[in-house]
């Protein structure tokens, strides 16, 4: 959650669709198609359509919590699936089409437990809710010709949702969207659990920091000159001579401000230019990319979403086979988490991608 939005992430079947459903719905700020759950590090379409990556077809929505309540959003969801549906969602089938609610707090799992509870109570189908509710894992967005693929394609997407079944489904079975019941929003379903501005780690995993509730002071206590000069005046530290260029141990690296993963040993790579070099982010939901035109050049800027740290810059002269491109961070923006301190640290969810895959 960041300021006045928080997160909801549903797997429907396909994504077009339950995009769809949400877009333009009251209190929805945005909504991504993607990939979530599985164990493959941004993956592919191809990769998650072969269904050997643990990765459902997933929509991550950006939501206002005190305009529309999580309760309202998981009935949206229900009136865009058949949620008796265990082996896909009506032409598509496989794992990768299978539904779920990754629940991200303790608030929205309670929340997803009692409407799901609800409607297998009310009757409406002959044969048990098979929606499964889970943890939130990751989310990795799809390839941008996925995204709001109903309004750039409206006469393609509109013969697949008929040719599929869908729409006859769910217009015979809920009618259209002024049958979704609107619940008002209060503190108990906004699906929001409130936490401190720097919150210690835990069990249960790391919590980011919220730079926005530290003052400019506490921002200079919490990093070195050369950080702050970093991270908060976009400066860059000299090459060869920082923390991570040359570092080979295996962990992950996470915002030096806000504590959010970035970047994994897995990707890392000698780039030759002096600075961490990474194939790709652990989370895309964590990175923002913005137009630099500084020194009279034009690259892409790389920021941390949360810590709205300047991280460094992308290029696309990176390998070919690991994606081409090249994540040029510095050091001083990130923390180093060694993958034996993962756990200790609060980072214990991230453990996966350093299992060594070929047992």
């Amino acid at each position: 959650m960041s300021g006045h939005t928080a997160l909801a992430t549903f797997a429907g079947g396909c994504f077009w669709c339950t995009e769809s459903a949400f877009d333009n719905f009251p209190g929805v700020v945005k909504v991504v198609s993607g990939y979530s759950g599985g164990n493959v590090v941004n993956p592919t379409y191809e990769q998650v359509c072969s269904g050997t990556t643990g990765h459902l077809e997933a929509i991550q929505v950006t939501y206002d919590p005190t305009k529309v309540s999580y309760l309202t959003l998981l009935n949206v969801f229900w009136h865009e699936i058949d949620p008796t549906d265990a082996g896909g969602q009506f032409a598509d089938r496989g794992e990768q089409y299978h539904t779920a609610i990754f629940y991200h707090n303790a608030e929205q799992k309670k929340l997803a437990e009692i409407s799901r509870t609800e409607l297998g109570a009310s009757r409406k189908f002959s044969k048990p809710i098979a929606t499964v509710i889970r943890e939130y894992k990751n989310f990795y967005a799809a390839e941008d010709y996925h995204q709001h693929y109903c309004t750039r394609h409206p006469v393609r997407y509109e013969q697949y949702r008929q040719g599929s079944g869908r729409e006859d489904f769910v217009q015979n079975t809920w009618g259209g969207k002024e049958n979704i019941k609107v619940v008002p929003v209060t503190k108990k379903n906004d699906g929001v659990v409130d936490s401190p501005a720097i919150p210690s780690l835990g069990s249960q995993g790391a919590q980011f920091c919220d730079p926005s509730q530290l003052s400019d002071a506490d921002l200079r206590k919490k990093l070195t000159p050369e950080q702050y000069e970093v991270v908060r005046k976009n400066g860059t530290e000299r090459p060869f001579a920082n923390a991570y260029w040359d570092n080979h141990r295996e962990g992950l690296y996470v915002d030096v401000v806000s504590g959010e993963p970035l970047f994994s040993s897995k990707d890392k790579f000698n780039s030759g230019t002096g600075w961490p070099s990474f194939t790709r982010p652990v989370d895309t939901n964590n990175i923002v990319k913005e137009t630099d035109a500084s020194y009279g050049m034009e690259r892409t800027e790389v920021r941390s979403k949360h810590g709205d740290s300047h991280l460094g810059h992308v290029f696309d002269d990176g390998p070919p086979a690991q994606g081409g491109l090249r994540y040029c961070i510095n050091s001083t923006s990130l923390r180093f988490i060694p993958k034996e301190d993962l756990e200790k640290d609060g980072y214990g969810k991230y453990k996966y991608l350093f299992e060594d895959k070929s047992k």
